[in-house]
């Protein structure tokens, strides 16, 4: 049943769940840092929330690429799922000020590609099926 369902719905549910305050560090927010690590360099490197996020969601695009290359009538649902999330996306993004963020903007475009890539590999897919000329 989970894999019925776009995941990169998942990002936009924890988006809200922290730009809105329900969870998460309210002084900080996306710059909190998560992790930090000595490099051999003498530099520090510095992970943060925001970008376990973005991380996180270029995980689950990965998995939706896969996923689009089931070709049936699933995958059709499928589509037209990752279409509705990229709207709430894109909706989101131009109407909530509290998504007006670089971060966000970030996992929209994780969204449109999930949408075009879907719709690119499905047909690429499907035309391997389909023989004109009786060959």
């Amino acid at each position: 049943m989970i894999w019925k369902i776009p995941l990169l719905a998942l990002p936009l549910i924890i988006y809200n769940l922290v730009a809105f305050d329900f969870v998460g560090d309210k002084s900080n927010g996306w710059a909190s840092p998560v992790m930090s690590i000595d490099m051999v360099s003498g530099a520090v490197w510095t992970m943060s929330v925001g970008d376990l996020l973005v991380v996180f969601a270029l995980i689950l695009l990965f998995i939706e690429v896969i996923k689009s290359t089931k070709v049936g009538n699933a995958s059709i649902m499928d589509h037209m799922l990752s279409t509705f999330v990229f709207i709430a996306y894109l909706v989101e993004f131009l109407l909530v000020p509290a998504a007006a963020t670089s971060l966000f903007f970030t996992c929209l475009a994780m969204s449109l590609v999930d949408l075009v890539a879907g719709f690119s590999v499905s047909i690429r897919s499907a035309s391997r099926d389909v023989n004109f000329g009786g060959h």
